[in-house]
């Protein structure tokens, strides 16, 4: 069962733009712990299962093969404050949260903490617009912006 926290796990378009990200929220102060980044299917089929067949809370809506995590063009983070995850999104901490979202975009990912269905401040991906099925069948997202 692989779950990565590496880079070097992600597809080079995306790993290039999660390293310019990482390197703007480093350059504003914000210190980042990668938590995911390359999934397998059955890392992926071991957190659909939270909430549902397993316990925890459900985490993801994403069958295995259905991630982007899967296609190794997401990665997942969150911010550290001495030392220590910050996960809450109220006031102050909901700001930085923010702030890590715009470097996030500015460095070419989406960001999931724009989506209207299961937002998830921690994601962001580069897909080039591929579709998880294009990805699936081998595509590639381009390495121009």
């Amino acid at each position: 069962m692989v779950n990565s926290r590496s880079l070097d796990d992600l597809l080079p378009p995306v790993r290039a733009r999660a390293q310019a990200f990482l390197e703007a929220c480093e350059k504003a102060g914000i210190k980042l712990l990668i938590t995911s980044t390359f999934r397998d299917l059955e890392s992926q089929a071991a957190l659909y299962a939270q909430g549902r067949t397993a316990p925890g809370r459900i985490v993801t809506n994403a069958r295995p093969g259905k991630s982007y995590h899967n296609w190794r063009v997401a990665l997942d983070v969150v911010p550290l404050r001495d030392g220590q995850a910050v996960w809450s999104t109220v006031g102050a901490d909901g700001k930085l949260w923010e702030k890590i979202g715009a470097l996030g975009e500015a460095a070419g990912l989406e960001w999931a903490g724009r989506w209207t269905t299961f937002r998830e401040l921690a994601h962001f991906q580069y897909t080039g617009g591929l579709s998880i099925d294009a990805l699936a069948a081998g595509e590639i997202p381009a390495e121009a912006a």
